[in-house]
């Protein structure tokens, strides 16, 4: 037995959907999921069938024989338009002849004799084959006034009546020229979203609506719209540190020093380009002197450019593992969810995800050896050097994601704790706006919740502990959040460190 999944295209008529039944049925299929919605769209069924090969192939040409299966998303054209029709028996009926032939589908007709404008006839159409519309209104033309009032390809002018074939065509903006069998399996995950939301009392149009935000948001803040707030923090002569934060997602935080640059985290991979621009602008744009990347964990917004990059990538050998994998959630509690699971193709997807490949891999230590050394509640995993400052690699709870390391140089008070301490209230407004976008759909972007809470409660344990020390010293200890500005603790709170200047893409373009 197999899995397969496929999308149905029926009449909404009674009966249909069992006839649908019958055929599965007939063929010993099981079916594992179903999903219709007729208040999103009345005619399309998502299926997901456990049988063999052979059978499955049965199944898709007997529904496909009686014209039930979706073989195709091919861009669907709107027409709206006003006809002019004689006042007589007969009439619309010659116009609808017309239509049909067109293989148009009626979605607004709008008529009234004795309205102010009684010969006027207002029609919308669905119309699959594009091609046929220019004959539908030659053919119109000679016959009748004919006034077009919209003519749309782009799908955005379609009604529910086609939901799923509107949301395939906006989904094409974010995916690229895919093939359509691929953006049907595409649609049946973010249908599977839906369904689980909706199962936890939320409305499926409104998940389909954040979904479609989230490509968008991704792709209207790349190229010239592109921008950052950025920090330069001198960390002591010779060295100094450079915090982007993107518009979405993660930070990327630079070491500048005499002898070479290192990274840690790289951001979203749709980004890439706009970032080495980025660096140029600030005099690091020899990326010749980029020696390596510190990944603190599998999330697309943290490490999803770092294959662009042909220097060494230092991870956890569990987040490589997430990186290979399909959901974010590999390896926690949480591992079976469908939510993190199609949420992280979904923005691997569109954020144009590409994971290091030129890899080296943190040592494995056993956290539960009595002879390794720890940091507070953190395993020290690996040393290494910056310049000539000394960090330590400290293996995380898993309450965020599974494997994912925080970096600390105690010396100088650096502590880079991914997304398990953030300075909230120095995102901008268009940051956590779609920051929330995730937390909608997966309901937490915490892969554990409650080792979520431990691992932010031990963070700040050792925030505090250092910080204490250093200002003995006349320091301070920096928290290099994995989003939001570079803060320090101030009585339990975490505040802006410095004022971020604005970098607009736009400005050097």
């Amino acid at each position: 037995m197999e899995q397969f999944s496929f999308i149905a295209c029926m009449p909404d008529k009674p009966g249909a959907l069992h006839r649908a039944a019958e055929i599965i049925t007939r063929y010993e299929g099981n079916i594992n999921r179903i999903q219709y919605d007729r208040r999103i769209d009345r005619n399309i069924v998502f299926f997901e069938v456990a049988t063999a090969s052979k059978a499955y192939e049965k199944i898709r040409e007997e529904l496909e024989r009686i014209g039930y299966l979706q073989t195709s998303l091919q861009p669907v054209a709107f027409l709206k338009f006003n006809v002019y029709l004689p006042n007589c028996p007969g009439a619309l009926f010659d116009f609808l002849n017309h239509i049909t032939s067109s293989e148009a589908n009626i979605t607004f007709l709008d008529f009234d004799d004795r309205g102010q404008h009684s010969e006027r006839l207002v029609v919308s159409l669905n119309i699959e084959n594009a091609s046929l519309i220019d004959a539908l209104l030659n053919q119109l033309k000679s016959k009748y006034r004919l006034e077009i009032v919209e003519y749309d390809t782009t799908g955005e002018k379609l009604d529910n009546t086609v939901f799923y074939l509107r949301l395939a065509q906006k989904l094409r903006n974010y995916v690229g020229n895919a093939e359509d069998a691929f953006l049907m399996k595409f649609l049946h995950d973010m249908n599977h979203i839906a369904q689980e939301l909706s199962n936890l009392r939320k409305d499926p149009v409104e998940v389909f609506e954040n979904i479609l935000k989230v490509g968008d948001t991704l792709s209207r803040t790349s190229g010239e719209d592109f921008y950052a707030d950025v920090q330069r923090v001198r960390i002591k002569d010779g060295i100094e540190l450079f915090c982007f934060q993107l518009p979405c997602g993660g930070n990327i935080y630079l070491f500048d020093t005499p002898e070479e640059r290192v990274m840690i985290d790289t951001g979203y991979g749709i980004y890439q380009p706009d970032v080495v621009n980025m660096l140029q602008q600030y005099g690091l744009g020899d990326l010749s002197l980029l020696k390596r990347i510190y990944i603190t964990h599998a999330d697309a917004d943290h490490c999803g450019a770092a294959g662009y990059f042909s220097v060494p990538s230092f991870l956890n050998e569990e987040t490589l593992k997430i990186t290979r994998e399909t959901s974010r959630a590999y390896g926690s509690s949480n591992q079976g969810c469908i939510l993190e699971e199609v949420y992280t193709k979904m923005i691997n997807l569109f954020s144009r995800f590409t994971p290091p490949s030129n890899v080296i891999l943190f040592p494995d230590i056993s956290a539960k050896d009595e002879d390794t050394k720890r940091r507070s509640a953190f395993p020290i995993i690996a040393r290494f050097r910056i310049g000539d400052l000394e960090f330590e690699a400290l293996e995380g709870l898993g309450g965020h994601m599974h494997g994912g390391i925080f970096y600390l140089c105690p010396e100088e008070g650096l502590v880079f704790p991914q997304d398990s301490v953030i300075n909230f209230r120095s995102l901008s407004p268009e940051r956590t706006e779609y920051n929330i976008l995730a937390d909608y759909l997966m309901t937490s972007v915490n892969v554990d919740s409650s080792l979520a809470r431990e691992e932010r409660n031990a963070l700040i344990s050792l925030i505090v502990e250092l910080d204490n020390e250093l200002v003995k010293k006349g320091k301070r200890c920096l928290v290099c959040c994995g989003h939001g500005s570079v803060s320090l603790l101030e009585n339990g709170k975490l505040v802006e460190h410095s004022n971020p200047e604005r970098y607009l893409a736009r400005k050097y373009l």
